[in-house]
């Protein structure tokens, strides 16, 4: 009987082993949520969502949180970091979505939510690898944990429900793209002008907070990412339609001014 009972738990561990290690790395029931509930604005460069939309379909999006949240953390380690990636902005997006439903439609942005003394982003109200966890915790805590990815355009990926926030893509974030999709969303937050600019009477950078925020996450050389400077050279083209502009920018020694944030919900109504 003993020796029974082993097999039978020894063959439900391999099961669920096996379900857990064919997590659907294309996120498609992410993908097609977003698809349906995201609209792009602004020339691509923006977009809203349709939180009610969403609402309507919460039994979805319920579903896709329940099969992040079973991944086991040794799952999660023995993936590719393209995958480690593309999982964990997902999952911020997804539960950042969950979190704007617990109290939508009775709230005008998502700094409302959480406590006295606590913000949204350190609110636990989901488990990741077993453990409560908060956004901060997938922020914070993996993404931009030291060593681990370095990438600064994961700033273009998280999104926190905010106007002034980079676009929530119509798109989950894939493994195979992931690259691509974050480079492009760089391209696509620096092209829009309500948030980043070039003032060419006043010579001057005018960007999005993000970058005085996480100015540090810009310069350990990523790709190129070796400073604030260098990035925006980077995306000259993008901040200016003029060659002379562009190439003052690349220069690097362009005066830099940060926008006032808009931290209203990126709702469609």
């Amino acid at each position: 009987m003993k020796i029974f009972k082993t097999i039978l738990v020894t063959a439900t561990a391999l099961v669920a082993s096996t379900a857990f290690a064919q997590f659907d790395q294309s996120h498609k029931a992410f993908d097609d949520l977003l698809k349906k509930h995201v609209t792009l604005i602004s020339n691509g460069n923006a977009s809203q969502i349709s939180y009610a939309g969403v609402a309507r379909d919460h039994a979805a999006l319920t579903a896709y949180l329940d099969s992040v949240s079973a991944v086991p953390e040794a799952t999660y380690k023995s993936w590719n970091k393209n995958q480690q990636l593309a999982f964990l902005i997902n999952a911020y997006n997804a539960y950042t979505i969950e979190l704007i439903l617990t109290k939508y439609p009775n709230l005008k942005s998502i700094r409302d939510l959480g406590g006295t003394f606590t913000k949204p982003w350190g609110v636990k109200f989901f488990k990741l690898f077993g453990k409560e966890m908060t956004l901060d915790g997938i922020e914070h805590g993996m993404i931009r944990a030291e060593g681990v990815f370095n990438d600064p355009r994961i700033h273009v990926g998280v999104v926190c429900a905010s106007i002034g926030c980079p676009m929530l893509r119509n798109e989950a974030f894939t493994a195979e793209r992931v690259d691509a999709q974050l480079d492009d969303g760089m391209q696509r937050f620096l092209s829009d002008k309500s948030r980043n600019r070039y003032n060419a009477e006043k010579k001057t950078l005018e960007i999005s907070k993000i970058f005085d925020w996480y100015k540090k996450d810009f310069t350990k050389g990523y790709k190129g990412f070796t400073s604030l400077e260098a990035t925006l050279g980077k995306y000259a083209d993008k901040l200016s339609a003029d060659p002379a502009a562009q190439a003052e920018i690349k220069t690097g020694k362009v005066a830099i001014s940060y926008l006032d944030y808009d931290w209203n919900l990126n709702d469609k109504k």
